[in-house]
């Protein structure tokens, strides 16, 4: 049973970069995935979560209107689209599924997948 984010690098400011969030040796269908990201020196957040049907989703202040979540089933993935990137948002960007609802509960997540490393310049 694993999680795993993909997709951070290194973008210039006001560009954009796609997470994915991929399981393997379970299925995504029945669980709420979470975004959460930590940047240096600072606590782990919540960024963004997605309900297991899609139909509701859920941002945090700071990327509201900027981040995109959303998820392919059939792909067993989900991804967070982030446009117009920070320096901000620097972060290394975590995945985590809950088997219940979308919340910012850390302790309440069934499962973490590693992290993907953002780093956006000014």
């Amino acid at each position: 049973v694993q999680l795993q984010a993909s997709g951070g690098g290194l973008v210039q400011a006001g560009g954009s970069l796609r997470l994915s969030c991929a399981a393997s040796g379970f299925t995504l269908d029945y669980y709420a995935i979470g975004w959460f990201r930590q940047a240096p020196g600072k606590e782990r957040e919540g960024v963004s979560c997605i309900s297991s049907s899609g139909g509701s989703t859920f941002y945090a202040d700071s990327v509201k209107g900027r981040f995109t979540v959303s998820r392919d089933n059939a792909k067993n993935t989900v991804y967070l689209q982030m446009n117009s990137l920070k320096p901000e948002d620097t972060a290394v960007y975590y995945c985590a599924a809950d088997s219940t609802d979308c919340s910012w509960y850390e302790d309440g997540m069934d499962y973490w997948g590693k992290g993907t490393l953002v780093t956006v310049s000014s």
